[in-house]
């Protein structure tokens, strides 16, 4: 971090809000963060970022775009659907010594994989709205995404982190846990944000693991455990019948009683379930 970085002569966040009209909009999912302490706090916790590319989703006013760049990230790929913001970051990209590139496209349809070769770390403060989406579908992307550093809902955190058998536990914390390492980092209340969503909010650590499976067995785990959550206040026996394969069979490969239902089972129990689950399929 260097305290002479010409980034940090900005105006404050708030003046660049009112300079460029970036009233928040609600179909956006917009909720600017606009403390520079914690947009700092944020990019420390993503750890080292002067050997990646950073990709941020949606940095609206450039709180924690800033914030990168000060924290000495090689690069920055900005992606922001909101064109008043685009005009607005383009005062970060000057002084930014040509580390901040701003893409102007949604997060949703952009291979973030194809975007540049090196590594790279995922850093964004993300709309609530499609947080659970997006993080999911980077799930597939890793190992080429080596770790993410997310703010979000605080209720979708604690489910990355939850253990099972309790209250937080669904197919998030085992897709999550089962191809990263995850973390609690802290947590933010309402009022630090602009304008303050209804809930509080809470950044969260996932490290990819090492020895990740291949693609097959992770869509097959997407799917079975989709399955078993859908419907989670039913027994196995029943909700996994949307798998379309003799379920009983499944279940007794897998040595595990269908009268259970998905909260109770542990991470092995359900990568089981879904290599048994893959080898029925292929055989159909």
């Amino acid at each position: 971090m260097l305290d002479d970085d010409p980034i940090r002569s900005l105006p404050p966040l708030r003046a660049v809000i009112n300079r460029y009209g970036l009233r928040p909009q609600k179909r956006l999912g917009q909720n600017f963060l606009l403390d520079l302490n914690i947009t700092e706090k944020i990019a420390r916790h993503a750890g080292k970022l002067d050997q990646a590319v950073v990709i941020e989703i949606g940095p609206g006013p450039g709180g924690l775009t800033r914030a990168l760049l000060v924290y000495g990230a090689q690069s920055v790929i900005a992606i922001e659907k909101d064109h008043r913001c685009i005009v607005a970051l383009q005062d970060i990209v000057d002084l930014s010594q040509g580390r901040l590139r701003v893409i102007e496209g949604d997060a949703q349809q952009i291979d973030l994989v194809a975007l540049d070769s090196s590594p790279k770390k995922i850093v964004a403060n993300l709309p609530y709205n499609i947080g659970t989406v997006l993080l999911v579908k980077w799930l597939r992307l890793l190992p080429a995404i080596q770790s993410l550093t997310l703010m979000m809902q605080k209720e979708v955190a604690y489910r990355i982190i939850a253990k099972p058998a309790t209250p937080h536990y669904g197919r998030l914390s085992v897709l999550c846990n089962w191809l990263c390492h995850t973390s609690l980092c802290f947590t933010l209340p309402p009022m630090v944000f602009y304008p303050p969503p209804k809930v509080e909010s809470a950044v969260v650590n996932l490290i990819a693991r090492q020895d990740l499976p291949e693609p097959t067995v992770i869509e097959d785990m997407q799917l079975v455990t989709a399955a078993a959550f859908g419907q989670r206040r039913k027994m196995l026996r029943q909700s996994l019948r949307s798998l379309d394969v003799d379920t009983e069979k499944l279940l007794h490969f897998a040595d595990l009683d269908g009268t259970h239902r998905a909260e109770t089972l542990g991470i092995e129990s359900f990568l089981k379930l879904a290599k048994i689950y893959g080898a029925m399929k292929a055989k159909k």
